[in-house]
């Protein structure tokens, strides 16, 4: 019973999503396909959790084959989940990350934090920022809103970004309460920020192509190659 209360509010938090922030996916694969086409990059980054939105975008069959993705072990939680959230609220990593990585005016970057309050993900979004590049934010509004921000300026992801994208979350991401368990479980954050961000490349893709340019999807490396093409008996 509990699974399938989840099931239910997890598509409810898709639907939300589709009904509600088309126009702010179909903007951001529009962002991505004037960058491609310009020769800029698409970049990704996350902390956390959130760093999962980044890997979705980054070498994945299906997906674009040019995408940046700034995946720093220790903001991820494989080095200990303490550690990565102590880190993600530290003045000046995210400088550190940027460092030496040509980043530039024209790219593109996603970033998702699910809270959008931490210093990393808004220092990140701000250097982005001043680089130039197009900032697009994969946030939970409800959450963002009901807190304040970790980071000097005082800001939160979705004040520093040039497209926001709300993944529909509640404050907290779980949403299934059960009796007996002091806090809600079943997150939604990754549901919805991956779903997100595939959007985003098959908007960008499309329109891409609409431009007369074919762009660079990767194909599964555990697909056979697609079988040579018979020579017709006519053409001998």
């Amino acid at each position: 019973m509990s699974a399938a209360e989840y099931l239910r509010r997890a598509a409810g938090v898709v639907g939300a999503v589709a009904e509600t922030q088309r126009a702010a996916i179909e903007q951001a694969g529009a962002a991505v396909a004037d960058a491609l086409a310009a020769g800029h990059r698409l970049w990704a980054f996350g902390t956390g959790h959130s760093a999962l939105v980044a890997e979705e975008l980054y070498g994945r069959a299906g997906g674009l084959a040019d995408v940046r993705a700034v995946l720093e072990s220790s903001l991820m939680i494989g080095d200990g989940l303490d550690r990565s959230t102590a880190l993600e609220r530290l003045t000046g990593v995210a400088a550190a990350l940027l460092a030496g990585r040509d980043l530039a005016a024209g790219d593109v970057v996603v970033i998702a934090s699910n809270s959008g309050r931490n210093a990393v993900p808004v220092e990140f979004a701000e250097q982005c920022w001043d680089r130039g590049a197009v900032v697009v934010a994969v946030t939970s509004l409800a959450h963002s809103r009901s807190v304040t921000s970790r980071a000097p300026s005082g800001r939160r992801l979705f004040e520093v970004a040039d497209i926001v994208i709300d993944n529909c979350g509640v404050p907290g991401d779980a949403v299934v309460p059960i009796d007996g368990v002091p806090e809600a479980v079943g997150p939604t954050s990754t549901v919805a920020g991956t779903l997100i961000a595939q959007a985003i490349v098959v908007e960008a893709c499309a329109r891409l192509v609409a431009a007369g340019i074919t762009p660079k999807v990767l194909r599964s490396a555990n697909s056979d190659p697609p079988a040579p093409r018979a020579e017709s008996p006519l053409t001998g």
